[in-house]
């Protein structure tokens, strides 16, 4: 299982909106068959490790990461696969909420005679799918927040200036993260500060992943990065329903996409409408990205939508500027919000922490 795992994370940066899925067949103390799924569309894990063990299947062990499919999607259903290929035994890590298979594919192979055992390596899966089964059981991405800081918590200067709070080694890092992520988010003020691309650069190669605005009066420069022929498509702006039809009808025509809705209050749009509204994309959004700035940040952990933060914090000391969490409601410190930390790692100078809801997650 640990093996199959190991395949299933190299599609991490692409398999979304489909799980990571990975295969091992072993017939007697030999691996006869291996296969990952690599991109939605693409064959599944079960299929390319059959097809490599060919005859070799029949009366092997299969261990996958994730329950076989049991309907037809872009491809057939690989619990027939395996049934069709005498597979004696599986051992599966973990179900599949997805309502199309949800225990059907374990269940169809009972009835074929195959024995079928779950749980094998199930927390390792979960956490490797946690962003997929948080969307198909809650409706929504799971969602990291970024921010990086000084050690005063400060996330810009009082001008407002961030660039470059952390080292080269920390920003290859958020590069990494945008890499695995579906959509990355931030507030209108990041926009006009910063004027980003919010890229996600690996070498020559770069993931055009989905850009989220939050803007409630569409205030978007048109002339912005973001907005230019090859990253417009990618745009989503949200917007209040009252917005200025002229200005929307702009942005749509350099090639972006208008969400709006009257779900603000002031300048804050409600978080969990912004969360199902990605989750419900033609393309799915599993895992959304938010960074910055301190009020998004701040609506989003006071809304208990945060599923891990990741704070990158800098040998730095401002005095002043911009608060790292300035849109959460001031609080005494027996109301604070409790974090539980994960991991700490240093890049450069740079720390960082990764940390979850202490209450669970929402």
């Amino acid at each position: 299982m640990k093996t199959a795992l190991r395949l299933a994370a190299k599609a991490r940066a692409t398999a979304s909106p489909n799980p990571m899925v990975g295969c091992v067949i072993v017939r007697g103390k030999t691996v006869v068959g291996r296969g990952w799924h690599a991109k939605a569309g693409g064959p599944h894990a079960e299929v390319l490790a059959l097809r490599e063990a060919g005859d070799r299947a029949r009366g092997a062990t299969l261990y996958v990461t994730l329950e076989p499919c049991a309907h037809h999607g872009r491809t057939g259903p690989c619990a027939n696969a395996v049934i069709e290929a005498g597979v004696a035994r599986v051992v599966a890590a973990v179900r599949d909420p997805f309502a199309a298979v949800a225990g059907k594919g374990f269940a169809r192979m009972r009835r074929a005679g195959i024995d079928v055992v779950v749980g094998d390596g199930a927390d390792e899966a979960a956490r490797l799918n946690e962003a997929y089964l948080m969307r198909v059981r809650k409706d929504r991405p799971w969602i990291d927040l970024k921010m990086a800081a000084t050690l005063d918590g400060k996330i810009a200067d009082r001008a407002g200036r961030s660039q470059w709070i952390t080292g080269a080694e920390s920003r290859r890092r958020v590069h990494t993260m945008r890499r695995e992520s579906d959509a990355v988010l931030v507030g209108i003020g990041t926009v006009l500060a910063d004027d980003p691309t919010l890229s996600a650069r690996n070498g020559r190669r770069t993931k055009e992943l989905r850009r989220i605005v939050l803007d409630r009066d569409l205030r978007i420069p048109l002339r912005s990065r973001l907005l230019d022929s090859e990253r417009a498509p990618h745009v989503r702006v949200v917007a209040h329903s009252d917005a200025s039809a002229r200005k929307r009808a702009a942005i749509e025509a350099r090639g972006a996409t208008v969400w709006t809705t009257k779900l603000w209050t002031g300048g804050r749009v409600r978080p969990s409408w912004v969360a199902k509204r990605a989750a419900r994309e033609e393309v799915p959004v599993n895992r959304l990205l938010i960074e910055g700035g301190g009020d998004v940040a701040g609506s989003f952990l006071e809304a208990g939508l945060v599923d891990r933060a990741h704070f990158f914090y800098a040998p730095k000391v401002l005095g002043g500027g911009i608060d790292l969490a300035r849109g959460l409601a001031p609080r005494l410190l027996a109301q604070a919000l409790p974090l539980t930390l994960e991991h700490v790692r240093r890049f450069g100078d740079d720390v960082y922490l990764t940390l979850v809801p202490a209450g669970g997650r929402g």
